[in-house]
């Protein structure tokens, strides 16, 4: 089974109550539980939340929801910890991570990273973008002859159930044969803090605009 999660706990620093937090008419959580729901490879989807208010917009999008423990929702909770309890409640093969603080993806992307995990027989795949970042003062050359490298940029994450339920860590879950799916530049912003929460904003009412 191909298990779609997003992992949603009430607690936010950056934006208060970020997750349910109104973008264009309806909570952020919204936008990536849509897009859950017109993937045709997805056999199920859920939301990870220990918060009522969480479960309440899950229900009203059309989405399950499974409840996870308080200890699992604090800041210093993992991811490992959030997907190894899911996989513990629910059989699956393939886990799907669906950030909701990637507010922007094309209809079809979460299909099309689906198929090519499975094509590639990978052990896991990630979406971002090539960067040639460096630190300030390391480097005085041009940037244009830097070596480009692969930045994950959090919207879409693909692994194998059984390497999650063996992993320490969660980069002993992402496993040897590692793909990568490059997506435009408007789907490479996660939300972490207001003025990321206004610029997805953006992007999204550009992108309605256009239809």
């Amino acid at each position: 089974m191909i298990l779609g999660v997003t992992p949603a706990r009430g607690g936010s620093k950056g934006v208060p109550k970020k997750n349910i937090k109104d973008m264009l008419g309806k909570p952020l959580l919204a936008w990536t539980i849509e897009s859950a729901k017109k993937s045709n490879l997805l056999d199920r989807y859920i939301v990870s939340t220990e918060n009522r208010e969480i479960m309440a917009v899950a229900k009203k999008y059309g989405a399950d929801f499974l409840i996870r423990p308080k200890n699992l929702a604090t800041d210093s909770a993992t991811t490992l910890s959030v997907l190894k309890h899911v996989l513990a409640k629910i059989d699956a093969d393939i886990v799907v991570i669906l950030q909701c603080t990637s507010s922007v993806r094309d209809d079809g992307l979460i299909d099309k990273c689906i198929k090519n995990f499975k094509d590639k027989r990978a052990d896991s795949l990630a979406t971002g973008f090539m960067c040639n970042f460096f630190e300030w003062g390391s480097y005085d050359g041009r940037r244009q002859d830097l070596k480009n490298f692969f930045h994950d940029d959090g919207n879409i994450y693909i692994l194998k159930a059984d390497l999650i339920k063996k992993a320490s860590h969660l980069k002993d879950a992402w496993g040897k044969k590692q793909e990568r799916v490059v997506v435009s530049k408007d789907q490479n912003f996660e939300i972490d803090d207001e003025f990321d929460f206004w610029l997805n904003e953006q992007i999204l009412l550009k992108r309605k605009n256009k239809c």
